[in-house]
């Protein structure tokens, strides 16, 4: 598929009922595993994009090596692929144009983009926000590819359970030429009920405790259920472990265990 093609079957697997759901990756090799695991398209996490290159998440990777990473997820997969892009780099308008323009560049076709002042406090406003998403609009068209910007607010991080307030976000946005609504931290059914059915744009809800299972968040109208850091988060908790019992047990039963638990192993 082109990317053009890429980019319209990425949004046609937005369903209200029917969410699409992303296992975010951190790589290409990890995004190459989640495809081949089934994925219908691939998505990163900024966080831990930024953790497997040893970087804090708030755009402390250089976007440059940030490029450089989504440029081989790109390249590798054959899937649709959305990346995290925090904040866009910039609080400029022009600088964030230049920066979508560069990134379509690389093969992708959508974005995560937060109204959390990234390198400040709080959230933009909401006329400001849609002005920035406005800017990313055009700076797409431009290039010809319908990206798929899924505006996150941050209103349930940190900065209150405001209902009325997210709902207030998400019809701007959508107005501001915003394709998808990100909403990380809802967990209340009714709040997220609501957002799906008053928000004009498919919503996406982030697994983490005490959200509904993704069954009933189907029931709820949700229609994108992504998982953020966490299957970064699990890996290396699991490579951690794998990694004590080598180094705590004695050196010929570690050997073997790792023997056992080799891919090569598992191919006899």
């Amino acid at each position: 598929m082109s990317q053009i093609e890429k980019a319209k079957v990425f949004a046609e697997l937005h369903v209200k009922g029917r969410p699409i759901i992303l296992y975010n990756a951190w790589d290409a090799g990890s995004a190459k595993a989640i495809a081949d695991a089934g994925a219908k398209a691939i998505a990163t996490s900024s966080w831990a994009v930024a953790a497997a290159q040893g970087f804090k998440d708030g755009e402390d990777l250089p976007i440059a090596v940030a490029e450089q990473i989504v440029s081989r997820i790109a390249a590798t997969v054959e899937k649709p692929v959305t990346m995290d892009f925090e904040g866009g780099y910039s609080d400029d308008d022009g600088a964030l144009a230049s920066n979508i323009e560069r990134i379509l560049d690389l093969g992708i076709v959508g974005i995560n983009f937060e109204d959390r002042v990234v390198k400040g406090k709080g959230l933009y406003g909401v006329d400001r926000q849609a002005s920035r998403i406005s800017a990313i609009r055009v700076a797409a068209d431009r290039k010809g590819i319908p990206l798929f910007i899924n505006a996150r607010t941050d209103v349930y991080l940190g900065n209150g359970d405001d209902l009325e307030e997210a709902l207030k976000r998400g019809k701007a946005y959508a107005n501001a030429g915003a394709s998808g609504f990100f909403v990380p931290g809802v967990r209340v059914p009714d709040h997220i009920r609501r957002l799906a059915s008053e928000t004009p744009i498919p919503v996406n809800v982030m697994v983490m405790d005490g959200v509904p299972a993704n069954d009933e968040l189907a029931k709820l109208g949700v229609a994108r259920v992504s998982y953020g850091a966490l299957p970064y988060a699990e890996a290396m908790s699991t490579l951690r472990q794998k990694a004590g019992k080598l180094f705590c047990e004695p050196a010929s039963k570690s050997a073997t265990s790792m023997a056992a638990d080799s891919p090569a192993a598992a191919r006899q």
